[in-house]
């Protein structure tokens, strides 16, 4: 399925000619919280009710989806042609590249980011696996080439099941406050 998407530096050109632009950010809670565009309104991916927001909606200008790089707004625009409503656009590269592009932030507190909490718990996995392996049971090797399996899975299918479950851990988590959509 081809999404449609958009360079932020169209993004801008839209923003500037006062064009008004419906953003949702489908990224975790902390993750916007540590950065975001301004005119963005935060709806998690895993939070995220295509017909909710369809239903919301008033008019047929599109909407647009960002995440952090392009890969969760691409799925986000996925699960709302999945929905039946296709006048969605990811914005290629997400916040990243629209942050290198000059476009207006809202900066907040820092945060690791989901995809290098990804790598330290996959990290980790497969170093204890090694160990455990080594001095307890050879079996606990397996944990490795589990941790390994699930790696190569997430790349050939561009999505990844330990960051859905990180995005849902209590430090991945913020009270409701402004421009937190629940």
């Amino acid at each position: 399925m081809s999404v449609a998407t958009i360079t932020p530096n169209e993004l801008a050109s839209k923003i500037q000619a006062g064009e008004t632009i419906e953003l949702i950010d489908v990224r975790t809670p902390v993750e916007f919280r540590e950065v975001h565009l301004t005119i963005a309104r935060n709806v998690p991916l895993d939070q995220l009710n295509c017909g909710n927001l369809i239903s919301q909606r008033a008019g047929s200008a599109p909407l647009y989806l960002i995440c952090q790089a392009g890969s969760r707004g691409r799925t986000a625009c996925e699960k709302f042609h999945t929905a039946g409503y296709t006048n969605v656009i990811n914005v290629e590269g997400g916040t990243k590249a629209c942050v290198e592009a000059g476009l207006p932030v809202v900066r907040g507190r820092k945060a690791i980011s989901l995809e290098r909490q990804v790598r330290i718990a996959a990290g980790f996995l497969v170093l204890s696996g090694v160990v455990l392996g080594r001095f307890v049971h050879p079996w606990f090797v397996g944990l490795s080439g589990f941790v390994g399996a699930g790696l190569m899975f997430a790349g050939i299918t561009d999505t990844c099941g330990m960051a859905l479950v990180l995005a849902r851990m209590p430090w991945n988590q913020v009270s409701s406050g402004p421009g937190c959509a629940t």
